[in-house]
């Protein structure tokens, strides 16, 4: 097994980060919308936590 500085793995990885096009635009889209259903399902139901005494 080559042993690779840890210079060269961060330029290798930021030249594979560079060559993946919309791949970023869709991480973001996706992270937005995960977050945005968890929010919207804690505020639905932080109603039903409430006690009518």
């Amino acid at each position: 097994m080559k042993h690779h500085p840890a210079a060269t793995w961060l330029t290798e990885a930021a030249d594979a980060a560079q060559r993946q096009g919309p791949g970023n635009l869709l991480r973001v889209v996706l992270v937005v919308m995960i977050l945005g259903c968890v929010l919207t399902g804690w505020f639905l139901l932080r109603g039903y936590k409430r006690k009518d005494d």
